[in-house]
C-alpha cells in the first residue's frame, strides 16, 4: 500500500522542481535524459556501454579482458543532472528515487530490447551497506524494472561470499582483484538468459564477477542492466 500511495502523491520533479504526480521526474526531464542516453555525442562500447572516441569500436578494457557479460544497457551516464537521482537513492535514502530510476532504465531497454525476456537478478549489497542504508539500491531498481517490463525477478539468488572495501575508495586494479570470486549463485539457472541489475557501473568489475557466478550456475548469458554508467572510469 505504501508504494502504491507513493506513486500517486503529488511531488516535485527531483531534477527541475516542476510539479509531477507520483514518484517520477517530469516529462521534459525524462525526454531529455532519454535523448541524451540513446543518442550520445560519442558511440558506446557494445560490451560495457562506456562512452568511446568517435573512431573506436570497443573500449580498451573490454578488448584486453572481455567481461563475462555479453552486453550492457544503461539508462544514462553518471554525470549532472541525472546523477542526482543516484545520490538521492544511495546517499539521501529517498526511496522515491528507485521507481524513477527503474522507469528510465525500462525506457532504455525498450529502445534496444534483447531478443527475449530476461530473468532479472539484482546485485546484492554488502552487509555494511545494508546496515548503513537499510536497503539495496539495485534490488529496489530491479523491483520497479520487473514491473515495467513484466519480466520475472529473482531476489536473494546472488550472494556475497565475503565483504569487500567500499568501491569508491578503490582504483580499477584494486576493484578487479577485490571482486574476484566474491559472488555465489545458489539457484540453478540452466539455460536462462539473465539480466543483472545494478545502480551504477564504474569499472565493470562488480558486474563481471557477478556475471561469472551466474554463468557458473548455468545461465546461458548475462546482460547488465544499469541505471547509470560512469562516462570515464578511473
Amino acid at each position: 500500500m505504501g508504494r502504491w500511495l507513493l506513486a500517486r502523491v503529488p511531488c516535485d520533479c527531483p531534477l527541475c522542481g516542476a510539479r509531477v504526480g507520483g514518484a517520477r521526474i517530469c516529462e521534459g526531464c525524462e525526454l531529455d535524459l532519454a535523448a541524451a542516453s540513446q543518442t550520445p555525442p560519442d558511440p558506446r562500447c557494445p560490451r560495457c556501454a562506456l562512452r568511446l572516441g568517435p573512431d573506436a569500436l570497443h573500449c580498451a578494457a573490454c578488448l584486453a579482458r572481455p567481461p563475462a557479460f555479453v552486453r550492457t544497457i544503461a539508462a544514462f551516464d553518471y554525470e549532472p543532472p541525472a546523477d542526482t537521482l543516484i545520490r538521492q537513492l544511495k546517499t539521501q535514502l529517498r526511496l522515491s528515487a528507485a521507481p524513477v530510476l527503474a522507469r528510465l532504465l525500462a525506457h532504455a531497454v525498450w529502445s534496444d530490447p534483447p531478443p527475449a525476456a530476461l530473468l532479472l537478478v539484482p546485485v546484492p549489497s554488502s552487509r555494511a551497506s545494508l546496515r548503513r542504508r537499510g536497503l539495496n539500491p539495485a534490488g529496489e531498481i530491479a523491483r520497479g524494472l520487473a514491473r515495467h517490463l513484466d519480466w520475472p525477478l529473482l531476489r536473494g539468488t546472488l550472494l556475497r561470499r565475503r565483504e569487500t572495501p567500499r568501491q569508491t575508495t578503490l582504483g580499477r586494479r584494486a576493484r578487479q582483484q577485490g571482486a574476484q570470486g566474491v559472488f555465489h549463485c545458489r539457484r540453478d539457472l540452466s539455460g536462462r538468459d539473465v539480466g543483472l541489475v545494478d545502480d551504477v557501473m564504474t569499472t565493470a568489475s562488480t558486474a563481471d564477477a557477478a556475471a561469472r557466478a551466474l554463468l557458473a550456475a548455468g545461465a546461458a548469458s548475462v546482460t547488465v542492466l544499469v541505471a547509470a554508467r560512469t562516462p570515464r572510469p578511473d
